[in-house]
């Protein structure tokens, strides 16, 4: 046996010991965990470490080490497969050094959590295993403290019906804040209903179909059927006394409703008899300036740090002279 699949062995053996399911427990998972502890074939236990890894590292890791190639689109499948895992059994944590960076930045990184540094540091010879009893006894309450924390950093929302919700830390779920407090007690009014919000990690950022509000049989009584949330407008608010829904994209990269997004909103919510707004809303001008040569004729613009006016782009339908009020 080689010392490289030594190493794969002790690190199975570590994870089953910390109670991790059989598919978290296999090949792909095993070496993650060894990149995770910096823990190279030749290397001893005690000489782990807790290096702050992007994904990309970890399979450069893995391949400089290990030998096994992880292609770039196996990328998500690490995530999905085994990272996503070992951050919810609280052994590593993600983005210890930020946990304001957004779930989609290209900065993420994860790391050993400091009690798992430990028993790996005592594997295998010294008191390892009374370490693990320790930490299975109290990763709990770890848990507790760590969702504690989680949500302090999480930005509130202020619901019309008095309720709040939290939303990921990141600059797209602050325009989403900003959209409910700001554009929607403007332009909607205490009437709207919000009948969807997503988060942050939609799918179409990465990290799959998280949303915190969907209402669906509204959806229906809309004549609305089987939305799919990969296509739905990152907020859609419903104005029943006008019968209008506003269908809002927040943008802070890319995502402003261009022709081809308005098709396709128009197509998914031709069922209704309920008068559609489109909006793209934006955090600042400089943004809404990047992106403005993609937006759709017959929609609005709605900029946070203006937030009392609105830019139409509906042909002759506002044409006349204002009426100033002195």
């Amino acid at each position: 046996m080689t010392q490289g699949e030594e190493k794969l062995n002790d690190a199975k053996k570590i994870l089953r010991a910390l109670g991790l399911p059989d598919k978290q427990c296999n090949d792909r998972s095993s070496w993650v965990f060894l990149a995770l502890a910096n823990i190279k074939p030749c290397d001893n236990w005690e000489q782990a470490a807790s290096p702050l890894l992007p994904t990309y590292l970890i399979m450069d890791f893995i391949r400089q080490y290990y030998g096994k190639d992880y292609k770039p689109n196996s990328r998500e499948t690490v995530r999905r497969q085994t990272l996503h895992q070992f951050e919810q059994a609280m052994i590593v944590t993600r983005n210890r050094d930020n946990p304001l960076r957004a779930t989609n930045s290209k900065d993420n990184n994860y790391s050993l959590n400091g009690q798992i540094l430990e028993i790996v540091k005592n594997f295998p010879n010294r008191n390892w295993e009374n370490l693990v009893t320790q930490w299975l006894t109290n990763v709990h309450k770890l848990r507790d403290i760590y969702k504690k924390n989680l949500d302090s950093t999480k930005i509130p929302v202020y619901m019309p019906q008095s309720e709040t919700i939290l939303l990921s830390p990141g600059k797209h779920n602050e325009l989403h804040a900003l959209i409910i407090h700001e554009f929607c007690s403007r332009f909607v009014g205490a009437d709207g209903d919000i009948l969807y919000l997503g988060d942050t990690a939609s799918s179409r950022d990465g990290e799959g179909g998280k949303y915190l509000i969907y209402k669906e049989e509204k959806f229906k009584n809309l004549g609305v059927q089987s939305l799919n949330h990969n296509k739905l407008p990152d907020i859609v608010v419903m104005e029943q006394k006008k019968k209008w829904l506003f269908l809002i994209e927040a943008v802070t990269s890319h995502g402003a409703i261009s022709p081809k997004r308005f098709i396709e909103l128009e197509k998914l919510f031709a069922g209704t008899d309920y008068g559609k707004v489109y909006v793209t809303a934006f955090l600042d001008k400089s943004e809404f300036k990047r992106n403005a040569a993609e937006i759709a004729w017959e929609t609005e613009v709605w900029i946070a740090d203006d937030p009392a006016h609105m830019i139409h782009f509906n042909g002759d339908k506002f044409i006349g002279p204002r009426l100033l009020h002195l």
